[in-house]
């Protein structure tokens, strides 16, 4: 139900924007996110939008760094990713939910049913 893309082999302090489709209607989704796993690591929250929130939630290692956005009558997410660094290298995944969660849930991987398969974002020093 979700597709990613935009993965690659990018050096520090490039950019890279990594994309997510949806095959049904995008603007059902009560919140979406991007989350990452690197090697030997636990999947971790990147980025999430909720429905009729202020604006995106960020991780602290990402800030000022990464941009969430999501483009409902595209059925597709994005994630802009600017001045990476070799600590960004894991597989990227986005998910969706339909229900709007809480405030603290919205970077919490177990609040999301819906999964893409991951993109791998490599960053070479």
């Amino acid at each position: 139900q979700l597709q990613a893309s935009g993965g690659g082999l990018v050096q520090a302090g490039g950019s890279l924007r990594l994309s997510c489709t949806a095959s049904g209607f995008a603007s059902d989704y009560g919140s979406v996110a991007w989350f990452r796993q690197a090697p030997g690591k636990e999947r971790e929250g990147v980025s999430c939008i909720r429905s009729f929130s202020n604006g995106p939630t960020y991780a602290d290692s990402v800030k000022g760094r990464f941009t969430i956005s999501r483009d409902n009558a595209k059925n597709t997410m994005y994630l802009q990713m600017n001045s990476l660094k070799p600590e960004d290298t894991a597989v990227y995944y986005c998910a969706a939910r339909f229900a709007r969660p809480l405030a603290y849930m919205c970077l919490d991987p177990g609040s999301y049913s819906y999964w893409g398969q991951g993109t791998l974002v490599t960053v070479s020093s």
